[in-house]
């Protein structure tokens, strides 16, 4: 039986089980989003008594929290008895481009020479990671939610300024990876 839940499953088994849940949400009233946890986590530790952006009922948002337990708990679930230690499956031309930009592929789903311990302990990796955390923070909270609660959320519930949000995040993952990720491997 484990077998079986160790092989990969079809792409639309995610798919039907986002549209259940969003169907759900929807239902309930709530919007999915995973940055808006952030700021739960700095109401619930007092942040309200200094910045009125967090002075909100944060019990609202339990189940948003819960998530997020969820999602980390899954993560580690899959991948400490789910693994199936095979190397992952990428098609040649994208082994190419990733060669082409300075990264090796290493049959991992997070490469080495990217995400290893010696990398982020290093100066270059430690900056390049607290410049990407701030981009993405201060990108999440300017576009008002992050790209899972525009991109599942808000197109679900058909909102326009999330249509657009979700084409500004394309087209800054795609100048990103073109324009400037290779200047900096």
């Amino acid at each position: 039986m484990l077998d079986l839940i160790k092989q990969p499953w079809p792409w639309y088994t995610a798919g039907a089980s986002i549209a259940f849940i969003m169907l759900l949400l929807i239902y309930f009233g709530k919007f999915f989003g995973v940055s808006s946890n952030l700021r739960t986590i700095c109401t619930i530790a007092g942040a309200g008594n200094k910045v009125p952006f967090f002075n909100f009922d944060w019990k609202t948002q339990r189940w948003n929290l819960l998530f997020i337990v969820g999602a980390i708990i899954g993560g580690f679930i899959s991948s400490t008895f789910l693994n199936n230690n095979q190397a992952l499956q990428l098609s040649p031309a994208t082994v190419a481009d990733l060669k082409a930009i300075g990264i090796g592929f290493d049959g991992q789903l997070n490469p080495s020479q990217l995400f290893s311990l010696d990398v982020v302990l290093s100066v270059k990796g430690f900056l390049l990671l607290l410049g990407g955390g701030l981009l993405v923070g201060f990108g999440a909270r300017y576009a008002g939610g992050c790209t899972s609660g525009h991109a599942i959320s808000g197109l679900t519930n058909m909102q326009w300024p999330s249509l657009v949000a979700v084409i500004g995040f394309f087209i800054g993952g795609l100048a990103a990876t073109y324009l400037i990720l290779p200047y900096l491997f």
